[in-house]
């Protein structure tokens, strides 16, 4: 089993910056975050690898957003900047340990945080 969790959501200005970390147990899988805001479906925000040397991004947070890992402390970091009011909702980290392709659905993620909530606000 693979326990995950997060940290460091809040409350930020526009503009502003947050990072979120997800400790993880275990094995290292490859790593994700996703978010859900109220009414929306479950979506794909960042992805790394197993091996820690390929990432993908969500268009909508490409050049804002950064996927990490500090393997020592088996821990996964979202450093989230330029922040907008369209990146309110809640931040879930994922884990799998068989997935193909890291921008996947939600569903093809196996292990979960308990999520975190962001809300970008003037």
């Amino acid at each position: 089993q693979v326990l995950l969790v997060e940290s460091g959501g809040g409350l930020v200005q526009p503009g502003g910056s947050l990072r979120l970390s997800c400790e993880a147990s275990g094995d290292i899988f490859t790593m994700a975050w996703f978010r859900q805001a109220p009414g929306k479906e479950r979506e794909f925000v960042a992805g790394l690898s197993r091996s820690g040397m390929t990432t993908a991004y969500a268009d909508s947070v490409k050049g804002r957003f950064t996927i990490s890992r500090d393997n020592a402390k088996n821990t996964v970091y979202l450093q989230m900047n330029s922040l907008k009011p369209e990146d309110t909702a809640v931040y879930y980290c994922a884990a799998d340990g068989s997935i193909v392709t890291i921008q996947s659905g939600a569903n093809e993620y196996e292990y979960w945080g308990q999520g975190t909530q962001v809300t970008v606000s003037s």
